[in-house]
């Protein structure tokens, strides 16, 4: 077993005790009768009791369920678990409670380098929400209707997602930096009736004109009755309505009551290969999940949150769990790089953020940029800082303590669009150790287990899910037979959820993700996931990003090429790959020095930033060059070419 990482942060005792994890556990002693010596036999207790867990997520939340049996879980199975069958409900209830009580005070803050910064308050919120369901349902839009839009992270793609809730519709975003044809793949399977969209945005200083694909899209869209349009880039058809005309009309706000598991909206796999996954989720489930998550991210009413995301990335959904806390909401429209590295904390700073959060790949480019934002501005308002998206390396860690606090919170999490939520994170009770994650979530049964399917600690294994949970998928849109769903998750270990993910979870419970497990290296036997290999090389000053794939043929030995995009004004040479080689053997192992090492001008990535190290290894081994990725899917599909010629010669 690896020996304990070392601590970078422990909260005070007085931190620890006002955190909303140990008033959960208050509560839990006084209500329910229940004390837990520490974290992991709470965590224990959650994924073994999971009628107790959930009911008490629900009672300590006082989440709006009404009716139902008194039954939880009707069975204890994956798929097909049934939760709090009878149960009614309404996800926009929830996230608009701070409109009774506190409708003064800023619900939302948003700056956009198409329009600007604006504030809305709760009532201002709950206003607009009631307006645009209104003209919604004026539009013939009830429940189970899909009301699909492209839109940037601004206030109006949160208002008119909380309008199709509360009617029941079901919604579905993707980010307007999306090509056309990667949103028709996901919008033409789900049949909309409505589209909202904005013609155009600014990014980084400069118009970006996206009429065309708009008119290519509603082209698509069979289905399509209505459109919805904010003008930034022309003026109104006369076959759209003006978002304008559906906000400012005087109207009662209303829920409707729905059933704990109706569709709340449908997010999609990366697209990278094949046809997107159209994954549904339900009002309870993402109710309940987001309730639970709130614990890990110690978010109250009064806290300022924001996440660094387009609105095509997940964590765009998960902006919720903070509104539904009471939470006022940051969101960021724009590009984080302009006008330089800084602009984003500058942000921070200016709304005086308590939670905040970014990609990894974002402290990675912050590290590379040589910015202390801490020598600059005044982020002492910063509680609690969060990363996603890909593992963080241990010089990110020393970056984040260094460069912006070192008594701030970091709290890295690990989880997915599948279930939009962690498997694995922060507590704000517990220590931070370098390069590791604190805890498994509660209510989420992570393991990690060997190919036989035997459960492994300290060492590195599949992340696994034994036991199901209230925001699974209820299902793929148009997988009738349920089989897509299974052969995504359940058909390595039946009846066990898996991930794709490899994971080590330690002896003191936290855990590291080592990145994608079918994008693991196999080098004689011994197994390593991709991103110590990048940790190691992209250590190195002359390297600015680089991607490794593992090519394993039967019957013959692997061959492992390195593709490195050196930094400005640097030049590949011998040295430079001898300096590149050093770093591996001295920081990973020899036998993980590459076969080959090759320049290349960009490292392919999907709309998220992820690299797409499968599909290049599927390409290198032979696959057909349209079939492996999904250009429209990708953030810089050029970058693919370099990958078919290479391939070309290695055959």
């Amino acid at each position: 077993m690896s020996d304990p990482r070392p601590i970078l942060w422990t909260p005070t005792k007085e931190r620890a005790e006002q955190s909303r994890m140990a008033a959960f556990q208050r509560w839990l002693k006084s209500e329910k009768g229940l004390e837990f010596e520490d974290y992991n036999a709470l965590w224990m207790w959650s994924v073994s009791d999971l009628d107790g867990f959930w009911t008490a997520i629900r009672d300590y939340f006082d989440l709006p369920f009404s009716g139902g049996s008194g039954v939880v879980l009707a069975e204890r199975k994956m798929p097909g678990a049934e939760w709090f069958p009878g149960v009614r409900t309404n996800f926009a209830r929830q996230m608009l409670r701070s409109a009774e009580t506190r409708p003064d005070e800023v619900a939302l803050i948003v700056q956009s380098e198409t329009f600007g910064r604006c504030e809305l308050t709760w009532a201002e919120l709950a206003h607009r929400v009631a307006s645009v369901a209104t003209h919604l349902r004026a539009m013939g839009v009830g429940q189970g209707d899909r009301v699909v839009a492209v839109l940037p992270n601004t206030e109006t793609a949160t208002i008119a997602f909380l309008a199709c809730a509360s009617i029941g519709a079901i919604w579905s975003l993707c980010a307007p930096d999306m090509g056309h044809v990667a949103i028709l793949d996901r919008f033409r399977q789900i049949e909309p009736k409505v589209l909202i969209a904005q013609d155009g945005y600014v990014h980084a200083g400069k118009l970006v004109d996206r009429r065309a694909a708009l008119d290519t899209i509603r082209a698509g869209l069979d289905t399509l009755e209505h459109t919805v349009l904010i003008p930034v880039a022309g003026g109104l058809g006369d076959d759209v309505t003006a978002w304008s005309n559906l906000t400012d009309t005087k109207a009662e706000l209303s829920f409707a009551d729905l059933p704990f598991d109706h569709p709340l909206w449908i997010v999609y796999s990366s697209g990278t290969t094949g046809n997107p996954k159209p994954i549904v989720h339900g009002h309870g489930g993402i109710l309940l999940e987001g309730a639970k998550q709130s614990l890990h991210q110690d978010l109250k009413a009064g806290d300022r949150f924001s996440w660094l995301t387009s609105s095509g990335w997940i964590m765009w959904n998960v902006q919720f769990v903070a509104l539904g806390q009471g939470a006022t909401v940051f969101l960021f429209d724009g590009a984080a790089n302009h006008p330089d590295m800084l602009e984003v904390w500058r942000c921070v700073a200016r709304e005086r953020l308590t939670n905040f959060g970014v990609g990894a790949a974002f402290v990675t480019l912050c590290v590379k940029a040589g910015i202390r934002p801490r020598d600059e501005l005044d982020l002492s308002t910063l509680k609690a800082l969060g990363t996603t998206g890909s593992p963080l390396t241990a010089d990110g860690y020393e970056w984040v303590y260094d460069a912006i606090d070192p008594d701030i919170w970091l709290a890295p999490i690990s989880g997915g669009t599948d279930l939009c939520g962690a498997f694995v994170g922060g507590n704000p009770m517990l220590p931070v150790r370098a390069g590791e994650m604190q805890c498994r979530y509660l209510g989420n049964a992570v393991r990690s287990f060997d190919p036989e399917g035997n459960e492994i600690i300290g060492e590195v294994g599949e992340l696994v899910c034994t036991e199901p949970l209230p925001s699974m998928p209820l299902y793929f849109w148009g997988d009738t037979d349920g089989s897509r769903l299974f052969e995504s998750y359940f058909d390595i270990y039946p009846g066990i959820w898996r991930h794709g993910d490899w994971i080590e979870i330690t002896p003191e419970g936290g855990s590291v993700i080592y990145g994608r497990s079918d994008a693991t290296i196999n080098r004689k036997g011994l197994r390593l996931g991709s991103s110590e290999i990048y940790r190691a090389v992209e250590s190195l000053p002359e390297v600015f990003d680089s991607l490794v794939v593992d090519l394993e043929f039967l019957g013959r030995d692997s061959f492992m090429p390195l593709f490195v995009v050196p930094a400005p004004g640097v030049e590949l040479d011998d040295d430079l790959k001898a300096k590149i080689n050093t770093a591996i053997r001295e920081a990973v192992s020899p036998r993980f020095i590459p076969n080959d090492i090759i320049e290349i001008k960009e490292v392919p990535r999907t709309l998220s930033g992820k690299k797409l190290e499968v599909p290049v290894k599927k390409l290198l081994l032979g696959g057909d060059p349209a079939k492996v990725v999904n250009r429209d899917s990708m953030a810089n599909p050029e970058s693919f070419e370099f990958f078919i010629t290479y391939a070309a010669q290695r055959t």
